[in-house]
């Protein structure tokens, strides 16, 4: 079954989707902490209230994660484009919520940076929690699966050796649009590709992730504890705009597709942050 997280007549609700149609699940808001392993499937399901996909609002399929894990150079492909050595540890960079945005949202593209890039990567949702999880039942974690565009802004990313400047920019990375339960696909071989305006700049295979999904359960907790709606960004394939020649960088007015094949179509526009002249914190 696949579920997403929306809002309908103003109401924060999660569903399952039937065809373009989407049943509501009874008392549950969003997908996250208060879901954890077993709860979306055993919800009351309101087939009486159901709505079109079409009339509501989406969500990131998971809106507020308490963590957001990322790694770094996970496909061999993009190893070579950036002319690094291959890692014998996961490169592990964190985001927050508030960088999250729905399919079919707005990326803001920051007035800051001219150098705006796309990656498609398969995003991993904690169902139950664990501390040193061993690898062999890592598995047994996982709540289901998601599409995500690590929007980077490279500019900014390679101001240090630290990438955090540059990997989580407010309303930059897009998430969902259904979360896939485990059993609903087979991601052993499944492709993974990026589309910018028609033309396929990412195509590779899950099945050359450098780390597992369970080598990343296994190492992330070893030094913190997962949680419910915890989410892993697993990385991008070769084909990143930053190390194309020439180079290719979002612009306002593109359009993003990362597709995860088995688990979904994420589908997002370029526009340029309204910014006003005179911002002040508040």
């Amino acid at each position: 079954m696949s579920y997403i997280s929306y809002i309908h007549n103003g109401q924060l609700q999660v569903g399952e989707l039937d065809g373009d149609r989407i049943i509501p699940l009874d008392g549950i808001t969003e997908i996250g902490r208060a879901t954890p392993e077993n709860v979306l499937d055993q919800a009351t399901r309101l087939a009486h209230r159901g709505v079109a996909l079409s009339d509501v609002q989406l969500r990131p399929v998971v809106p507020n994660p308490g963590k957001i894990f990322c790694v770094g150079l996970n496909y061999q492909t993009h190893i070579t484009e950036t002319k690094r050595d291959k890692p014998t540890y996961p490169v592990l960079f964190p985001k927050y919520a508030s960088s999250l945005i729905a399919a079919g949202a707005e990326i803001q593209l920051p007035p800051e940076t001219q150098q705006f890039d796309y990656e498609a990567e398969l995003a991993v949702v904690v169902g139950r929690a664990g501390r040193r999880i061993p690898e062999s039942s890592a598995l047994d974690h996982v709540l289901g699966y998601t599409v995500a565009n690590d929007v980077t802004v490279r500019d900014y990313q390679y101001k240090t050796h630290q990438w955090l400047q540059g990997k989580a920019w407010d309303n930059s990375t897009p998430l969902g649009p259904a979360l896939v339960r485990p059993d609903e696909v087979d991601l052993s071989s499944a492709r993974i590709t990026a589309v910018l305006n028609g033309e396929t700049l990412q195509d590779s295979s899950l099945e050359y992730l450098i780390f597992s999904i369970p080598r990343l359960l296994a190492t992330v907790s070893e030094f913190t504890e997962l949680q419910p709606g915890d989410v892993i960004l697993t990385g991008t394939p070769g084909g990143v705009g930053y190390r194309r020649d020439p180079q290719v960088f979002l612009q306002h007015g593109d359009e993003i597709t990362i597709t995860v094949e088995g688990v979904g179509e994420l589908t997002n526009t370029v526009v340029r942050e309204a910014v006003a002249e005179h911002a002040v914190s508040r």
